[in-house]
């Protein structure tokens, strides 16, 4: 299972990664990805699987071919695996916070199902599609009412501006920790909680582009609520997301909408009681029969992950970053990023964003581009080559653009 990835790991040094050591060591357990001849520089969006990965979803399947309906003693084991390995990732104090999801949306779904009445929520311009879409279908259906947080002039989004726009009344704010279209850090999440506590009001954050690029920790942020997911940075695939809810919160007597029997005292005695007999913490909030294959698909890369510890990753992710930043500026080519206010990759701002990242595809440079900005991002698996190469093919793309 894990004790390949733990070996190789243990054979690094203690002291900061480097390029040598990791495709001596590290490489290795990724063989089949890197097997491919494009240089991948989009690990924001989906992050590159482990060879373990394999392993872990056969080991999912042969007990479903063995043990048939016994499985579920495996399968649910897993599951409290998963929840643990997240609850030390976002730095929660219990297990049961953790609520296994699908997407972040169905975080933010479960949430905003909860409240009572018409919510006020309050969110950003800067929010992903998936929770941006959301919350305008709910507020288009009269479900809640939502106020929208401009940028200041510069395009950024700070507390101080969404503290400008909080107001008594407001049930729910909604807010990124890393802004997915050009990688912001929002600093101060603390001070927003407090005033938002102050008021009445809930904090939820989007931990999608934090979680796995730098330290995160729920309770120092007095977050109510967080969402994220293992697709990108924690090398997990799609669906194996989380919901997670404070002690507080699951103190103050909050009653989920969405559940499922799943959220039984007794899962398997099919009491029919009425009202339903939920059980006790976050545990009331699982729903109905869950993907099980997640909790296997997401294993290898949470294990690799808090392996090589986030500090760790991020301070020889910032190396990288520099050194692309500082080719991308040689070759004329200015991005933002690499830097303590932001994430896990360099933004670069165009007129043609998309077109630019089809056009780099086509010589061997995989990244994408949200709005006007071309992202780009390494992992600890990039090699300085790969880099140099990025710098130069996006040069030659926009010199032929402009030709």
């Amino acid at each position: 299972m894990s004790c390949a990835i733990q070996e190789a790991i243990g054979k690094l040094s203690s002291g900061p990664l480097s390029e040598e050591a990791i495709q001596r060591h590290i490489a290795p357990l990724f063989s089949r990805t890197l097997a491919s001849s494009h240089y991948y520089l989009a690990n924001h969006s989906l992050g590159r699987p482990l060879d373990q990965l394999s392993e872990d979803l056969r080991e999912c399947i042969t007990l479903w071919q063995t043990k048939l309906g016994h499985a579920w003693d495996g399968w649910l084991a897993e599951r409290e695996a998963f929840r643990e390995r997240i609850a030390r990732l976002v730095g929660a104090s219990r297990v049961d916070c953790i609520v296994p999801k699908t997407s972040a949306g169905q975080g933010l779904r479960t949430v905003l199902n909860m409240v009572e009445g018409k919510a006020r929520v309050l969110s950003t311009r800067g929010e992903f599609d998936s929770i941006d879409l959301i919350l305008k279908q709910y507020a288009a259906l009269g479900r809640i009412e939502v106020q929208w947080v401009e940028p200041e002039f510069d395009g950024r989004y700070t507390v101080a501006r969404v503290l400008q726009d909080l107001r008594p009344g407001i049930q729910l704010v909604v807010i990124s920790q890393v802004m997915f279209m050009d990688g912001q850090i929002i600093h101060d999440l603390p001070l927003l909680a407090n005033a938002c506590h102050a008021l009445g009001a809930r904090l939820m954050v989007d931990a999608y582009h934090a979680i796995g690029v730098i330290p995160v920790n729920v309770i120092s942020m007095q977050a109510d609520f967080a969402i994220g997911g293992s697709y990108k940075y924690l090398r997990g695939g799609p669906g194996a997301c989380f919901l997670y809810i404070s002690p507080e919160a699951l103190a103050s007597g909050l009653r989920p909408l969405d559940t499922g029997w799943f959220a039984r005292q007794n899962i398997f005695g099919y009491e029919r009681s009425d009202p339903p007999m939920l059980s006790t913490g976050g545990d009331a909030f699982l729903e109905s029969t869950p993907p099980v294959l997640t909790y296997y698909q997401a294993r290898s890369g949470q294990i690799f992950t808090l392996a090589m510890g986030v500090e760790r990753l991020r301070s020889y992710g910032l190396e990288q970053l520099s050194r692309l930043k500082n080719y991308l500026h040689n070759a004329g080519i200015e991005a933002i990023g690499g830097d303590g206010d932001h994430g896990a990759f360099l933004a670069v701002r165009l007129d043609d964003a998309v077109g630019v990242s089809k056009k780099l595809i086509k010589r061997g440079v995989v990244t994408d581009a949200r709005g006007p900005w071309l992202r780009l991002c390494p992992d600890c698996l990039s090699q300085d080559k790969e880099l140099r190469m990025a710098a130069s093919a996006l040069r030659d793309v926009l010199e032929a653009a402009h030709s």
